[in-house]
């Protein structure tokens, strides 16, 4: 198992001020290269949840796929064995340390699909404040390529949720949460972090911050590996609509409210 990451106290408290960190080189060399072959063995044999997420007349593609861990041996490595979950333990101040799911996804060259700005939480059947986000590309991401976040936006509670491709309110009345702000409206307004990433760079970002990403320009793809992380008082949530990923049955096997202790969430790192 892999130790001797440490983060700083200042990367931590930006961590929590903002909900969002870069690190840099958090992957050695060899490590993308396995992210990469994991990726391409998920593209070159899709899961039950692969999904297209560009629409059908996008020059480019927009492809994801989750939980994969299982099946592919590189992303069970990389979950296990790498310093992503160190990294998440100590933005978590510490305790233990449970993967959610893993997570690929693809834009090809020319993609225009834009991913619109949004919190994760809503789309999860966990609830709890302590859980972490990582995402690393194994290609170089230019700046209008990037994950944005809306620096602190995670103290802001639950916004309305709505569906990526066509903006309807599906799972709670109109009206019934704020809404997520017109950020794109008047950009200048807002506090909003990006940065441009190397291959063996991470973000780390809460489930409750508000990002984003356009697609993707020119002749380069953006692949790109996620991992979520659950802390000590994440609980099982189920809700009334499909989550992202949905995990079928898990109601009759984990009560609500109960701890996430399940063979589909393994426990990388202890107290």
């Amino acid at each position: 198992m892999a130790s001797g990451l440490q983060l700083t106290d200042e990367q931590v408290a930006q961590f929590h001020r903002d909900g969002a960190l870069i690190v840099r080189r958090l992957f050695s060399p060899d490590e993308v290269a396995t992210i990469e072959r994991g990726i391409e063995r998920v593209l070159a044999d899709p899961g039950p949840m692969f999904k297209v997420a560009s629409q059908p007349d996008d020059p480019g593609r927009f492809v994801e796929d989750f939980c994969r861990w299982q099946e592919i041996d590189e992303i069970e490595q990389i979950a296990r064995s790498s310093w992503a979950a160190d990294a998440a333990q100590q933005l978590m101040d510490g305790g233990s340390v449970r993967l959610f799911h893993d997570h690929v996804l693809v834009k090809e060259p020319g993609t225009r699909q834009e991913t619109p700005w949004h919190q994760d939480q809503p789309y999860y059947n966990v609830d709890g404040l302590r859980n972490v986000s990582m995402w690393a590309p194994v290609d170089p991401v230019a700046p209008e390529s990037t994950l944005e976040f809306l620096a602190g936006s995670h103290r802001m509670g639950w916004l309305m949720p709505r569906t990526f491709l066509d903006n309807q309110a599906r799972w709670f009345p109109e009206g019934s949460l704020s809404e997520i702000p017109a950020i794109e409206q008047d950009r200048a307004s807002f506090d909003i972090l990006g940065w441009e990433m190397e291959p063996g760079d991470a973000v780390f970002f809460h489930m409750l911050t508000i990002h984003h990403s356009y697609g993707v320009p020119g002749v380069n793809r953006r692949r790109a590996f996620s991992l979520r992380f659950l802390g000590d008082d994440m609980v099982h949530a189920p809700r009334a609509w499909a989550t992202s990923p949905n995990f079928d049955g898990l109601n009759l096997e984990i009560l609500p409210g109960a701890a996430m202790d399940h063979e589909l969430f393994p426990l990388l790192r202890v107290a």
